[in-house]
């Protein structure tokens, strides 16, 4: 008879298992919370269950919520050419804990767009954040106006040292829309505000993004919303330090072209996101984009840096998740 135990210091708090399982029933105790799976020989010995489901659900644990770990005993062995992640803000309705375990354990490198307050969570895991909100602005209010620069400056001056401190290699910022500015004063802006904060990063080891995203679909006026514009930012700031995130859903609706693109630019590009097009949802053949070979030229490109997955699922997001990863694993 084999154990699975979790152990935490907060009641609602899972920890990453020891091993998987398979099925069995557990004792429960609410602070610090202890679980133990014992696994039957028979089907008939789980009527000697002590923990009825209510119970388990008010203590934090769904079993239902945790079928997924037991898919394997041993974390997937993922090629290593694609360092894949996923976007927290696509599993909202996952505790992040159970989101963490799930991705070690198909081979992800890490969580995307966490709060400074969940910075640390992924550690738990063997993972890390791979991209942190710092307090870069948001998608309609940011660099591109000198108002808000001080603002920003002031947030990456706390956050980008907690993100350092946390093993977290990027941070990621904003444009900010055009509302009637021109695409030439945006640029002047945003790279004073760029050159502005890019010591903070610089200092500290951690890189600043510049999401590219659609203004066609998702984000009306948005400004960076063309790699030539995103580059030109890049290359006047000039710093290892300050990217671009190259949302490769975003540049697929905007101006298609995606793997020359990437290697013509690819010294300017900090990260990538994935999503399926249209409509952002799996990278399966309902999509326009070859995925495989998108990572492919990713690949050929040497990129050294993550690759988050940021699609919202439309079917069991686990099951999702884990055919975008294997698919993206070349």
């Amino acid at each position: 008879m084999a154990q699975l135990h979790w152990e935490s210091n907060r009641r609602s708090e899972v920890r990453r298992p020891t091993r998987h399982f398979i099925g069995g029933w557990c004792d429960a105790q609410p602070t610090p919370l202890r679980v133990s799976f014992h696994f039957m020989k028979e089907d008939s010995d789980f009527a000697t269950a002590n923990l009825s489901r209510r119970q388990a659900l008010k203590s934090g644990l769904a079993l239902a919520a945790l079928a997924p770990l037991a898919a394997a005993e041993t974390p997937v062995a993922r090629k290593g050419n694609i360092r894949q992640s996923a976007c927290r803000w696509c599993y909202q309705s996952t505790p992040l804990d159970q989101l963490c375990a799930y991705g070690a354990q198909i081979g992800l490198k890490g969580i995307d767009l966490l709060q400074p307050a969940e910075y640390e969570i992924p550690r738990r895991y063997g993972l890390i954040c791979t991209m942190a909100y710092a307090g870069g602005g948001d998608i309609p209010n940011a660099l591109n106006r000198t108002e808000n620069h001080a603002t920003i400056e002031a947030a990456f001056r706390t956050n980008i040292p907690l993100a350092a401190k946390a093993d977290i290699p990027n941070v990621i910022t904003f444009s900010g829309n055009r509302a009637g500015m021109s695409d030439d004063e945006g640029a002047r802006n945003t790279i004073a505000g760029l050159n502005r904060v890019k010591k903070i990063a610089e200092d500290n080891g951690v890189t600043i993004c510049m999401e590219l995203l659609n203004s066609k679909v998702d984000h009306h006026d948005y400004m960076c919303d063309h790699t030539a514009w995103g580059v030109r930012v890049m290359e006047e700031v000039n710093s290892p330090r300050v990217k671009l995130l190259y949302d490769i859903y975003h540049m697929q609706i905007m101006e298609g072209d995606l793997i020359a693109t990437i290697r013509a630019n690819i010294e300017w590009m900090g990260h990538f996101h994935t999503g399926g097009v249209p409509g952002r949802h799996e990278l399966d053949n309902n999509q326009e984009v070859q995925w495989d070979g998108v990572m492919r030229g990713i690949r050929a490109a040497e990129f050294k840096g993550f690759v988050a997955h940021e699609f919202i699922p439309t079917r069991d997001p686990f099951t999702s998740l884990r055919a975008a990863v294997d698919l993206c694993d070349v």
